[in-house]
């Protein structure tokens, strides 16, 4: 009896032994499933990832509306709006607060709207959104308002637009240049805002631009993943892919929450290899280093007109550090050049003084009358309320890269 209650829970304990041995082999097959893709399997992954991407996006193509609204503001809206007198003033019929028309009235982006509440005549199909997009654009080169009046318009009316595109789930290369110009708005609103705005206001209107952009950017790279079976690399994506490195200069902030090293990852290899990559990569690397000489000289050789509007709240960083450098660092005790200078910080001459003044220190002539920069002065310091804008070398040639 004994022997045979031992053979038994022997047989027993075998049978449990391999129970587990294949619960444990499944465990691991399953484990395996989440397990962080290796390098051979990498396509197959990516793959699977665009699979369910168009699974999603045909699920919500079921649920998105068709929008059948002719003017860029509902009727409904405009009506409202103009007895509450709630009209922008580039929507004011003859400068009339309470009367507006349909060729000057655009909807206006409402927080708490969802496509399951509004209505198809509410909601403006895409090629009415295109004409609205590109009127809202040619406001921008109105002279009659502060560009913070015009930004404030345009900032509205692009969320407005981009809500709508989400609501119909529009997914096509017409969307994708859509959103290539609102991005590039949100770009040059970067810079504009910088030059023209006050030190007061100047900080909640980059927030909330910097936000936008980041929030657009993001829009834009799924979009460039849901049409890559068309079409594998769209002309401009290299330089707004760029834009998500340029962003993350300063390594203590993280503006679109992914890590560069894990972005980078997933990349296509035609985009790595990309002229407007290589000189994100080259700025990021210069940056980080405090090699302010290579990054100022590649910055102006290398940027276009958007990567520049970008980094420019680093450029001043990085000149801070370069004038910090020429004081302390110096091996001569010999005043320093102010031409000189100008040209090692990429900044016109008579601005050099300016610049040098704001950091703490002092200039004076020679017999000649030539302006020099003395140095290890003790009075060096980084402005608290920030640098005000100025200028880049080169910066014209950019800008006439989005000119017309």
């Amino acid at each position: 009896m004994e022997r045979r209650h031992h053979s038994q829970s022997h047989s027993q304990r075998q049978q449990r032994r391999n129970h587990f041995s294949s619960s444990s082999s499944n465990q691991s097959r399953s484990n395996n499933r989440f397990s962080f893709p290796k390098s051979s399997s990498s396509s197959s992954s990516a793959n699977d990832v665009r699979d369910r991407r168009r699974e999603t996006q045909e699920e919500k193509q079921e649920e998105a509306i068709v929008g059948t609204c002719p003017f860029m503001c509902p009727e409904a809206e405009r009506l409202h709006r103009q007895r509450l007198r709630d009209l922008a003033v580039f929507e004011r019929l003859h400068g009339d607060p309470r009367n507006s028309s349909p060729a000057l009235a655009v909807k206006k982006f409402c927080r708490t709207m969802s496509a399951k509440e509004v209505r198809a005549s509410d909601v403006r199909p895409l090629p009415v959104l295109e004409e609205t997009l590109n009127y809202l654009l040619s406001l921008l080169d109105s002279t009659e308002h502060p560009f913070e009046v015009i930004h404030d318009f345009v900032f509205d009316r692009t969320r407005s637009i981009r809500q709508d595109l989400s609501m119909q789930n529009i997914v096509n290369d017409r969307v994708i240049n859509m959103f290539e110009k609102i991005v590039t708005f949100h770009v040059i609103s970067h810079h504009k805002l910088r030059s023209s705005c006050s030190s007061s206001s100047t900080s909640s209107l980059h927030y909330l631009n910097l936000e936008q952009l980041t929030k657009a950017l993001t829009s834009l790279y799924n979009l460039y993943e849901a049409n890559r079976s068309s079409q594998p690399i769209h002309e401009k994506e290299s330089e707004f892919r760029s834009f998500y490195v340029l962003l993350h200069l300063d390594s203590i902030g993280q503006p679109m929450g992914e890590s560069l090293s894990l972005w980078f990852r997933h990349m296509p290899f035609p985009i790595i290899k990309s002229k407007e990559m290589w000189f994100a990569r080259q700025a990021l690397r210069y940056f980080r280093m405090g090699n302010y000489r290579r990054f100022l000289f590649t910055a102006a050789a290398e940027a276009s007109y958007l990567q520049y509007c970008i980094i420019e709240p680093y450029v001043d960083e990085v000149r801070s550090l370069a004038l910090c450098c020429i004081n302390n660092c110096g091996y001569k005790l010999h005043p320093y050049p102010l031409g000189h200078l100008s040209k090692v910080l990429m900044m016109e001459e008579s601005d050099v003084e300016l610049f040098c003044n704001a950091c703490g220190l002092q200039t004076c002539r020679d017999e000649v009358g030539n302006k020099l920069l003395p140095t290890r002065q003790t009075t060096f310091c980084c402005p608290k309320s920030g640098l005000q804008n100025y200028s880049f070398l080169g910066f014209k040639q950019l800008q006439r890269q989005i000119e017309p």
